[in-house]
């Protein structure tokens, strides 16, 4: 029993370590806070996937009664140790996100344009902003055809989930 109690207590651990220094990149003063707008970007480089709304819960859940704009590690921590611990906002899995491109090209091709993929990504479901299609496009564009290869996208997209 000793053991299944410190194995759980290493694996906490283990989390906090995670959480811990994937906040310290955006701690830019070094005191432990950093900045609302960057608390998507920590929890996405986690491995988790919220969508914006849950975003916004995770955001007014670790937030202090007064908003300052900054979030503290304090606060954070214990929501995204449950977060991780249970496994939530997982990533879609890379057969799924072939199968949505696949039914994007539908001429089989086995590319996508640029401006086909901005399309549907800005106009359809929860969108992206011009800003975040600039920086997608910048990772997903072949720079020889100027197309998005998406079987080599989704395997640049999808993480080892055998954490």
């Amino acid at each position: 029993m000793a053991d299944d109690k410190e194995a759980a207590e290493a694996f906490v651990s283990e989390v906090h370590k995670r959480i811990s220094n994937a906040f310290d990149v955006f701690d830019h003063e070094f005191n432990h806070t950093v900045d609302v707008r960057e608390i998507g970007t920590i929890i996405r480089s986690l491995g988790c996937f919220p969508t914006e709304a849950e975003l916004h819960d995770i955001i007014a859940e670790v937030e202090e009664e007064e908003p300052t704009g900054y979030i503290r590690f304090e606060k954070f921590l214990p929501t995204m140790t449950k977060v991780l611990m249970e496994h939530k906002f997982r990533p879609i899995p890379d057969d799924l996100l072939l199968q949505a491109f696949e039914v994007l090209d539908q001429q089989k091709r086995g590319y996508l344009e640029p401006e086909e993929l901005s399309k549907y990504l800005m106009q359809e479901g929860e969108t992206f902003t011009q800003e975040e299609m600039e920086e997608m496009l910048s990772a997903a564009l072949d720079p020889d055809k100027n197309v998005i290869f998406y079987k080599d996208f989704v395997g640049m997209m999808t993480i080892d989930d055998t954490q």
